[in-house]
């Protein structure tokens, strides 16, 4: 393992392919690669009862445990070990169990505000927002809680409108100012694939430590499946 790490950021609206882009970017470097799920640092609400969980804005940055996560990068980045928090989406909290982390040469912090905070930014090589049609989006949602997660749609629908909708045109969306690159549409093709070549080359330890936004572009001239973000 080499350290320091390379640090992906993988930002974007709920539903928008962030988890695709992260999984398929990563999935030839085996034990190389440690995604950190930016749900894990949800604010632990024991102190809550259910029916006060369920009325949580998760969509606005306050939700998250921000110290935490900026400590435990830290610590990966230097090379120890962290003992990363756990989320049950069924109860709106923390699980009881941490999970034991340790350091790779590559990290991914994947989330809806993965690019918020400038901390964070400062610790990444590389920062990409997944664009994908809010249409497409809210249908991803519905089957995610709907279907996977055992949630009354009209429930999940108030909730896009009330709270998902807005923090997403107020917070989420502004975050794509920090992104090197930005893919529309979820996974990409011509996009996965250079990617996961920049990942395989940092995991087999011949890659730059940094990233080099005119090699993609050169990669990527004559597709117009992905945008560079503007400075």
């Amino acid at each position: 393992m080499a350290i320091p790490s390379f640090v992906i950021g993988i930002a974007g609206g709920t539903g928008a392919g962030k988890t695709t882009v992260a999984r398929l970017i990563t999935e030839n470097v085996g034990e190389s690669v440690t995604r950190i799920p930016l749900d894990n640092y949800y604010e632990d609400l024991s102190h809550l009862e259910m029916d006060e969980r369920e009325e949580v804005n998760y969509d606005h940055p306050a939700a998250f445990e921000w110290d935490l996560l900026r400590e435990q990068l830290t610590d990966l980045l230097e090379g120890r070990a962290v003992e990363m928090p756990q989320y049950d989406f069924s109860i709106h909290n923390r699980k009881d169990e941490r999970l034991h982390v340790e350091p790779t040469d590559v990290i991914i912090l994947e989330g809806i505000l993965a690019l918020y905070d400038e901390t964070i930014n400062d610790m990444m090589d590389l920062c990409l927002y997944v664009e994908t049609d809010a249409d497409v989006r809210i249908l991803r949602r519905i089957q995610r809680d709907v279907v996977d997660r055992g949630r009354d749609l009209e429930g999940v629908m108030d909730q896009y409108l009330s709270t998902v909708k807005p923090m997403h045109e107020q917070f989420i969306e502004p975050t794509k100012k920090h992104a090197d690159l930005i893919i529309p549409e979820g996974a990409n093709t011509v996009a996965v694939n250079l990617l996961e070549e920049k990942v395989q080359a940092e995991a087999a330890g011949e890659g730059s430590r940094g990233f080099e936004r005119q090699d993609f572009e050169k990669g990527l001239s004559e597709n117009v499946g992905i945008d560079s973000s503007e400075d």
